[in-house]
């Protein structure tokens, strides 16, 4: 078992990332492909499938040198059934029976679960959450999703929808949410969000600033452009981004109080802005929390990167492995 491998897949309508790792949750050696989404996504499984295969060919590896292999997918996920329906960005809109392929082509053992989950699970085990048991992560990228780990395993729910923390209101009769409803995190807190929150705030603000400026121009805004004005002390940066925070900052509390974690990781794309948004969440973190959880709950920015993924999926390999024997 010691010298058993470990392979880890990070599953994204671009790219395909491959680890290879040892049980320890170190990575010894990593590669992708592009995914290829053409003829309804049939491409996809069967690539991957080859990719490993040639792989353990390089390395003069068998497939009794691996514990397993686990992998993070867009989509609905059934870890149970080891299928995947609705992951439109993979072109998967059927149900795709992908652990019982893989284990087929490869004759390893085969994991798998949402992505969001999966790179939670790698920043509990190896990254900003210290392999804590009570770790909850939160993802500010094009969306905004999450991942719940509590007792050291993850928080699935009763139809496998747990930690959609980007669906959490924060903002009753706020911004329309692709979900349906209103006020969503995801409506100010994702990358696309604090674009729209900062132009409709511009629509407001009558004093000097370079990003207003640039909003009132039709200049091209993104949310990293946002933070870097905020940083350079731009006033008006400042009230958006504050907003912002103070929104994560109110879901921070609300998670908080019900789960009592003893970190919330933050990572994602708008996560780049580093210490400077972790400091103004936690500044806020302090209205909302209650105190003897907001004494105890670090929030950290996530320490992985494009790693998580790979990381957090081999993972699976483990937490099912060790839970059935």
């Amino acid at each position: 078992m010691l010298e058993k491998k470990l392979i880890g897949i990070d599953l994204g309508g671009t790219t395909i990332k491959f680890a290879i790792l040892n049980i320890e949750g170190h990575i010894q050696t990593k590669w992708s492909l592009e995914t290829d989404i053409t003829e309804k996504g049939t491409k996809i499984v069967p690539a991957i499938i080859e990719s490993i295969n040639h792989h353990l060919d390089l390395y003069n590896m068998q497939k009794e040198d691996f514990l397993g292999i686990g992998m993070g997918s867009p989509g609905n996920v059934s870890h149970i059934d080891g299928t995947v329906i609705g992951a439109y960005n993979l072109n998967w809109k059927t149900t795709q029976f992908v652990k019982k392929l893989i284990e087929e082509g490869t004759g390893i053992p085969f994991f798998i679960d949402n992505d969001a989950n999966v790179a939670a699970l790698g920043e509990q085990w190896m990254g900003a959450g210290n392999n804590e048991p009570n770790v909850v992560f939160i993802t500010l990228g094009t969306g905004v999703g999450g991942g719940i780990i509590i007792n050291g395993e993850l928080v699935r729910g009763s139809s496998g929808a747990a930690g959609e923390i980007g669906h959490i209101v924060i903002e009753p009769h706020g911004f329309d949410c692709t979900c349906g409803n209103q006020g969503c995190l995801e409506t100010v807190a994702s990358a696309t969000g604090v674009v729209r929150l900062a132009r409709t705030m511009a629509e407001e603000f009558a004093g000097l600033s370079l990003l207003k400026e640039s909003i009132d121009n039709g200049d091209s805004v993104d949310a990293k452009s946002v933070f870097d004005a905020a940083k350079e002390g731009d006033v008006f940066a400042l009230r958006v981004v504050d907003k912002v925070c103070d929104y994560l900052a109110l879901a921070c509390g609300n998670i908080s109080n019900m789960l009592n974690p003893s970190t919330i990781v933050i990572g994602g794309g708008v996560s780049k802005a580093g210490e400077f948004l972790a400091d103004k969440i936690r500044e806020k973190f302090v209205k909302y929390a209650f105190p003897p959880i907001y004494n105890n709950t670090k929030i950290k920015i996530a320490e992985l990167g494009n790693d998580a993924g790979v990381i957090g999926a081999s993972s699976l390999v483990l937490n099912d492995s060790f839970s059935e024997s």
